[in-house]
């Protein structure tokens, strides 16, 4: 089971059958899920979505699924988890827009990679990032991570592929 993290503001725990409400309210808005994955997607996608993260990655083992709340309340998604696309683990973290600017996207991924170096014991740890979102490759660089490839996707995009690794 996933263990619960916490930084200066936020909580990172799994989710709760509860929380789908607003799971589905966070993917929903185009203002975050233009960055996630293939971009937008149905409702009832998302709401499936949520549905595997309790009937597969929690029944099973599978990778590190959080619910992000500050204060109490939903206000991201995260995960760390193997990814053949990078031959690694790799993080993935998604803010609603209300806490976007005030440091929390720093404070979130910081926690995600000590997460991985810290109690995964991983070396190195990865995230794929849309070329045209410029906040989180600023974001990813201030806290170490360095480009290691570009990925051109089916559609003509450009997925920047970095990795953070530790240092000894």
């Amino acid at each position: 089971m996933n263990p619960t993290l916490r930084t200066e503001r936020l909580v990172l725990e799994p989710y709760t059958p509860e929380d789908e409400e607003d799971f589905v309210a966070l993917f929903q808005d185009t203002k975050v899920s233009q960055w996630m994955g293939d971009g937008p997607a149905p409702e009832a996608a998302d709401r499936a979505l949520f549905g595997r993260i309790f009937t597969k990655v929690y029944a099973q083992g599978l990778f590190d699924v959080w619910a992000v709340r500050r204060d109490g309340l939903l206000v991201g998604h995260a995960e760390i988890k193997p990814t053949e696309a990078v031959g690694g683990h790799e993080i993935i973290y998604a803010l609603a827009p209300t806490a976007w600017g005030s440091g929390l996207g720093t404070e979130l991924a910081e926690a995600l990679v000590a997460h991985g170096f810290n109690t995964l014991g991983l070396d190195e740890v990865f995230a794929t990032v849309a070329a045209a979102n410029e906040a989180s490759l600023t974001l990813l660089a201030r806290i170490g991570f360095e480009h290691v490839r570009d990925v051109e996707e089916d559609d003509g995009s450009t997925t920047r592929v970095l990795v953070r690794r530790r240092t000894r």
